[in-house]
C-alpha cells in the first residue's frame, strides 16, 4: 500500500518528496526497506536518521524519511497495523461439535467452534465468536460482538455487554474467596450468590479472574482494559477506562474510579477507594484511599515524590546508622569530659 493510501485511510497528510510502497510495519531500530515505523516519544528523535525504514509516522515532518503527519503517532501506528494484519477468523456458523443448550439464544452472525459449551437459558447477541473450549454457564447474558478465546469461561448468571474480548483462560464470575471459621478452626464455604457484570468495550487478557460477589455484584465498567494474571476480588468495581497491568491483585470491595492506572504487581488491601485519574506505580501496596489525580508508590504506598527521595536514601541507611553511632559516641565523650560549672 502506498504511503499516500495509508494517509487517506487514516485521515492524515504526507510530507516528503517520495511516496514509498509499504509492505509491513516495524519498530524504528528493526525496520528495513518497505516498512513503516513511528516516532511517538520526541526523546528518540535522534534515532530517525539511522533508521532503514521507508517512511515514518510522526507529529512533524522528518528531514530523513517521508512522513505521515499525525497528531497521535502511536494511535495511528496502531490503526495502520489493522490495515496490514488480520487474525485468522473462524468459519461462520455453529459447529456440530459444539454443545448449545436448546434453551439458549444465539444471535445472527455467530461463529462457534468445536467443543464449545453454551448452557441453559444463555443469551448471546449478534456476531459472537467462541473459539474451541470456550464455556458459558447457564443463565449468562452476553451482548453483541462478543469474542471468547479458547478456555475462557463465563460463569452462571453473569452479564456481559457489547464488544467484550476475553483472552485465553479468563474466568468471569468464579467464586469469591469467602469462608467463615468454625469454633474448631475449620472453614465453612460462604455461598457466592452474586454475579459479575462486564460493561461494553472491555478487554481482559489471559489468565485473569474477575470473581463474583458474595451478594450483589462485582463490576468492570465501560472501556476498562485488564492485563494478564490479574485477580479482581469479590464485590470490586473497576472503573471506566482503567488500565490494570499484569499481576495486580485487588482484595474484595476495592473501588477504582474513572481512568485509574495500576502498574504491574500492585496490591490493594480492599474496602477502599482509588479515585479518578490516580496512578499507582509498580509493586506498590495500597492500604488506604488514594485521592483524585495523585501518584503514589511504595509499600505502603505514599506520594511518589517522597518515595523517590526515600529510595535514594535507602541504600545509604547502613552508612547513616554507622555515622550516627559514631557521632553519639563522640558526643558522649565530650559530655563526660566537660566540667559541670553549675555545681
Amino acid at each position: 500500500m502506498l504511503l499516500s493510501e495509508i494517509a487517506t485511510r487514516l485521515g492524515c497528510t504526507v510530507a516528503g518528496e517520495s511516496d514509498p510502497d509499504i509492505i509491513s510495519l516495524s519498530g524504528m531500530e528493526q525496520a528495513t526497506t518497505g516498512q513503516l515505523t513511528f516516532l511517538a516519544n520526541p526523546k528518540y528523535a535522534h534515532k530517525v536518521k539511522d533508521s532503514q525504514a521507508s517512511a515514518i509516522i510522526a507529529a512533524q515532518a522528518s528531514a530523513f524519511l517521508p512522513t505521515l503527519i499525525s497528531s497521535n503517532p502511536y494511535l495511528d501506528f496502531a490503526r495502520t497495523l489493522e490495515l496490514f494484519y488480520q487474525p485468522p477468523k473462524l468459519a461462520s456458523g455453529i459447529s456440530p461439535q459444539a454443545f448449545i443448550s436448546p434453551s439458549a439464544t444465539i444471535g445472527e452472525g455467530a461463529s462457534i467452534a468445536p467443543f464449545c459449551f453454551v448452557g441453559a437459558g444463555v443469551s448471546i447477541g449478534k456476531n459472537a465468536t467462541l473459539h474451541p473450549h470456550a464455556v458459558v454457564y447457564a443463565g449468562a447474558q452476553i451482548g453483541d460482538d462478543f469474542l471468547a478465546h479458547s478456555h475462557s469461561v463465563v460463569r452462571e448468571f453473569c452479564r456481559i455487554g457489547n464488544r467484550v474480548i476475553l483472552q485465553n483462560h479468563v474466568v468471569i464470575g468464579g467464586d469469591g474467596f469467602g469462608f467463615a471459621k468454625r469454633a474448631d478452626g475449620t472453614h465453612h464455604k460462604i455461598v457466592q450468590s452474586g454475579i459479575t457484570v462486564i460493561e461494553d468495550d472491555v478487554e481482559i487478557q489471559s489468565l485473569t479472574n474477575i470473581d463474583r460477589a458474595t451478594m450483589g455484584e462485582s463490576r468492570v465498567e465501560r472501556g476498562a482494559k485488564i492485563d494478564s494474571l490479574v485477580q479482581v476480588g469479590h464485590a470490586c468495581v473497576v472503573g471506566e477506562d482503567n488500565i490494570i497491568c499484569s499481576q495486580v491483585g485487588l482484595a474484595g470491595s476495592t473501588i477504582l474510579k474513572k481512568s485509574v492506572l495500576l502498574a504491574g504487581q500492585v496490591g490493594v488491601s480492599g474496602h477502599l477507594t482509588i479515585h479518578d485519574n490516580a496512578v499507582v506505580y509498580a509493586q506498590s501496596g495500597v492500604g488506604h484511599d488514594v485521592e483524585k489525580g495523585t501518584i503514589v508508590s511504595g509499600s505502603p504506598a505514599f506520594d511518589f515524590r517522597e518515595w523517590r527521595r526515600a529510595v535514594t536514601a535507602f541504600p545509604k541507611l547502613g552508612e547513616m546508622v554507622r555515622t550516627l553511632r559514631d557521632l553519639e559516641s563522640r558526643l558522649k565523650i565530650l559530655e563526660e569530659g566537660t566540667p559541670n560549672h553549675e555545681q
